[in-house]
């Protein structure tokens, strides 16, 4: 399965065109289109009604998974409605099987890495900012384990793993993702996974155990890649 994977369109309202362009070439290139999260700009209905437009040229099944910024003006219902109903496939703690593969999402979240994650223990504040990253992984890791597929893929906006943040500022690390989700991916032997969301980030790095991860930030695709987006062979 041929894959092209982004992350943060960051489609804004005067974006018209830019999508396309970004793409060029993709439905010749690849069997899926995987958007990593913050399709858009600060969440608003005119920016998705323009990224929708730009992305109904492409007839290749799209998939999908919700960003921070998607989520910034609370209409983030309203957007995944919108994705739903022209027949892009959005995954929450979800799975999807195209052609006997299988992708797994979410939009993660944050808490750090290894023996450095923030643990929910003090304030409820705090308590709270740390559930939703363990909920979130959860739900994840259920989803797995009814995803019966030889190849399966895990599309994530926050990252899973510190290496893929090289670049970025140090002290941001436990505010760009969390390692419970690579804890949960390498548990069930997942092929390859991709996120987005650190644009000063790395393009590759391996889980503890060793699954291929990818930054496909188009920030990031810009610095080291000939292309916009990441083209992944998976399977056969």
């Amino acid at each position: 399965m041929r894959i092209a994977a982004i992350g943060d369109l960051h489609c804004k309202a005067d974006s018209v065109g830019m999508i396309r362009r970004l793409l060029d070439g993709v439905d010749r290139e690849a069997d899926i289109l995987i958007l990593a999260g913050d399709i858009t700009n600060v969440g608003l209905e005119k920016e998705m009604e323009v990224l929708l437009d730009e992305l109904k040229w492409f007839t290749m099944p799209i998939i999908a998974v919700m960003g921070n910024h998607d989520h910034e003006s609370n209409r983030i219902e309203l957007l995944v409605r919108m994705m739903s109903d022209s027949g892009i496939r959005v995954l929450d703690g979800t799975v999807c099987e195209i052609n006997g593969f299988g992708i797994v999402g979410t939009k993660g979240f944050c808490g750090g890495f290894g023996q450095l994650h923030v643990q929910p223990f003090g304030e409820q504040a705090l308590k709270s900012f740390i559930l939703t990253s363990i909920n979130e992984a959860k739900r994840m890791d259920n989803a797995l384990a009814n995803l019966n597929c030889r190849y399966r893929m895990a599309v994530l906006h926050y990252a899973p793993i510190k290496e893929t943040l090289k670049g970025e500022e140090v002290e941001l690390y436990p505010f760009l993702g969390s390692s419970l989700f690579a804890d949960v991916l390498d548990r069930h032997c997942v092929d390859v996974i991709v996120h987005a969301h650190a644009h000063y980030g790395s393009p590759y790095g391996f889980t503890p155990g060793r699954i291929p991860v990818h930054n496909v930030s188009r920030f990031v695709q810009n610095r080291f890649n000939q292309r916009t987006y990441e083209l992944l062979t998976v399977g056969e």
